[in-house]
């Protein structure tokens, strides 16, 4: 059957939003299989080169926080194309690195341009789309999100196998450059510039604080951001444990991240489907309790000796699955509230889930002692700190639902306990 022009374009729309969030985990895992090859070429360590992982994700952190306020003032389009160009620049600088210094400095700007997408694309759910289906929306970006879990790594391994590291950067040039035309072709500026907003950093500042003390955001924004460094944990310290510990091979490695990831996917999209049974909120409880229990077993099996490669794989792959129903409705509760600046809301919102990726993910590396321990024991600890904080926050926001009234918005987005 031939779709309509309205579905086209829906499809068209929802692809392109997936695809501009996709940058920064298609810019992580591409290049996670590399890692023997690229410390093999530049003459140092795993451990050294995972320093550039962990300073990609402190460049998306830093720069989400600029991307905010500019997507207010100029419209969505236009950051997008500057931060995707300086992208591609970085990318190239990337390619040629002759020193592992140079190329952890180059990851850094390499992030600062591309984490545009995660901002504008969160944005532009809350302009283009009603709050009520926001969280849906959310699940169907995943689609295209984890797709990149499950085609990065792969890819990566079978480019850097053939071609050498490289290429790796080549191929995300060719990535960005495709999503740039389909930027200009199929989306839309969904929020026109506003000369008026001030980019004075102590307007910013106070925008950005506003924001931040509201509980329905800080409560949903955190639990979803430390939930979510669980598996940056993993990110950053799979490398090691797969093809260190149990000798994987570098494409071994790569199929074993894309299956692990299929969870990610399978999840999000039955989250779409539970939506119409139940709150967002109901779902993240239940998703952040099954989670912290996985880390547990991976951090017990681990201290104990208990695990081996497909024991390992499995766990990880439920706590992945988890992951793909807390992230969807944490994202649209956390914006909910904020329809008339979602841009900052969204930028504030991706920098707090992206440092807390970045400490994690340097903490794996800082506490390596030749064991899977550091990354196991860290997914476990930020299961249980979500799940904390999820259950505090929720306190919190039913107090002051109780006590004052709230935003329509904010009713429709929570359930009442």
């Amino acid at each position: 059957m031939q779709k309509t022009p309205e579905v086209k374009k829906r499809f068209q729309l929802i692809f392109i939003l997936g695809l501009l969030s996709a940058i920064g985990p298609f810019s992580i895992d591409m290049y996670l299989p590399a890692f023997p090859s690229i410390a093999s070429g530049l003459g140092t360590t795993v451990a050294h080169v995972t320093l550039s992982l962990s300073t990609f994700f402190i460049g998306i952190s830093a720069g989400q926080m600029l991307y905010g306020p500019l997507l207010e003032r100029f419209g969505r389009k236009r950051p997008l194309y500057i931060g995707l160009c300086a992208y591609l620049i970085a990318s190239a600088g990337c390619a040629w690195a002759r020193s592992v210094d140079a190329l952890i400095w180059l990851r850094l700007l390499q992030a600062l341009g591309g984490c545009v997408g995660l901002v504008a694309s969160r944005a532009m759910v809350r302009d283009l789309f009603e709050v009520r289906d926001n969280a849906k929306i959310f699940s169907l970006l995943m689609l295209v999100v984890a797709v990149s879990p499950i085609i990065a790594p792969t890819l990566g391994g079978y480019v850097t196998a053939w071609m050498g590291w490289r290429f790796v950067f080549v191929v995300l040039i060719l990535i960005v450059a495709f999503i740039l035309l389909g930027i200009y072709l199929w989306l839309p500026e969904s929020k026109e510039p506003d000369p008026d907003y001030s980019l004075k950093p102590s307007f910013i500042f106070k925008n950005f604080y506003s924001i931040l003390r509201h509980p329905q955001f800080y409560t949903y924004a955190l639990t979803g951001a430390i939930a979510a460094s669980g598996t940056y944990a993993y990110i950053g310290g799979s490398p090691y444990v797969f093809m260190e510990l149990y000798k994987v091979s570098e494409r071994q490695y790569g199929w074993i991240f894309a299956l692990i990831a299929m969870g990610l996917i399978g999840s999000s999209q039955i989250n779409s489907l539970l939506l119409s049974f139940y709150e967002s909120e109901q779902i993240i409880r239940v998703a952040v309790i099954c989670q912290s229990l996985t880390g547990l077993l991976l951090l017990t099996g681990t201290l104990f000796g208990l695990l081996e490669l497909f024991s390992t794989i499995f766990l990880i792959f439920i706590f992945l699955c988890c992951q793909g129903f807390t992230f969807p409705n944490s994202s649209a509760l956390s914006l909910a509230a904020f329809g008339h600046n979602a841009g900052t809301a969204s930028a504030l919102m991706g920098a707090i889930q992206m440092s807390i990726g970045a400490c994690t993910s340097a903490l794996v590396s800082l506490l390596q002692n030749h064991t899977a321990l550091p990354m196991t024991g860290i997914m476990a600890a930020c299961a249980l700190a979500a799940t904390a904080v999820f259950n505090l926050g929720r306190r919190v926001i039913v107090q002051r639902a109780s006590l004052e009234e709230v935003e329509e918005e904010d009713v429709e987005m929570i359930s009442t306990l």
